[in-house]
């Protein structure tokens, strides 16, 4: 395997990983209100990081500066983003808010480039363009424009997408001085653990947890999941650029949408979905290709 291409794949596993995640958190939601599971995921992929840390943990890592952007990154990741995602879904429906997240790319190629200094080639800008096209493409199938809703309800799902971007940004700058994906999920997922159960024990959501029911067991193996897409997510941004990893992990949305159809059953396959294949397809050709 290249290693140039090895950010390409980790990125391609992490957007995998986060669609799958996703998918079993959706059965979760059967049993569990929203909030309590996000807080099950984060708590257990924050758990898995524990467990491994005899074998992975440095030690000599706590005693660096840049601990501090990690934290950071807990608190905007996932547990603020997540919570903006949740109200912009409830807010303007998970069509519309989808379809404004997927600006995503967008926000992490501008501070790729200015931020870090990263060069925007022509083959990213295609292959972004056409990852974003897709994304809205599927998003938009029954979208109605019927306004009933608040115009500042916009810049939830947008506010979400550029604190994911911020997030990303800030993780890479970080592993600049502790080069350890491991560590830096560790960190963040631990910050987003403590954040997000005391904000539970201040503000209740919904019914208590009963374990009795197969809906908190689901957001558990989500969290695994999840805490192993970050894995990857951030072994693909300390090897590659966030110009080009960004606009890859963003085609999540795509692998949810094939495991609906052909995993889960919840979903059929129609004209649309097989476009936006063809469109992502290529388009992270394009993006590998770049370098």
């Amino acid at each position: 395997m290249s290693l140039e291409l090895s950010p390409v794949i980790l990125a391609l596993a992490s957007a995998f990983l986060f669609a799958l995640g996703a998918q079993l958190q959706n059965i979760g939601l059967a049993d569990v209100t929203a909030r309590r599971g996000t807080a099950i995921s984060i708590t257990s992929a924050a758990s898995l990081y524990w467990l491994v840390s005899p074998f992975f943990l440095v030690l000599t890592n706590w005693l660096q500066p840049a601990v501090l952007i990690f934290v950071l990154v807990g608190v905007f990741r996932p547990s603020l983003s997540a919570n903006l995602s949740v109200a912009g879904t409830r807010h303007l429906g998970p069509t519309l808010s989808s379809t404004l997240s997927s600006v995503s790319p967008l926000f992490g190629a501008a501070m790729g480039v200015w931020w870090l200094g990263e060069l925007f080639s022509w083959q990213i800008g295609v292959g972004t363009l056409g990852i974003m096209s897709a994304i809205i493409l599927l998003s938009t199938g029954n979208l109605k424009l019927d306004r009933d809703w608040p115009l500042w309800a916009l810049a939830l799902p947008i506010g979400a997408a550029v604190i994911r971007s911020t997030a990303h940004v800030l993780s890479k700058i970080g592993m600049a001085d502790i080069p350890d994906p491991y560590f830096a999920g560790l960190v963040g997922f631990s910050v987003s653990a403590i954040l997000i159960n005391i904000s539970l024990r201040l503000k209740p959501s919904g019914p208590p947890v009963s374990w009795r029911h197969k809906g908190p067991y689901w957001f558990t193996v989500a969290g695994l999941i999840m805490g192993t897409a970050i894995l990857s997510l951030n072994s693909a941004l300390l090897h590659g650029d966030v110009t080009t990893v960004i606009p890859i992990v963003a085609a999540s949305p795509l692998f949810s949408m094939l495991l609906s159809i052909l995993i889960f059953k919840r979903e059929r396959l129609t004209p649309r979905t097989v476009i936006a294949v063809f469109m992502v397809v290529p388009s992270v050709a394009f993006i590998a290709l770049s370098r």
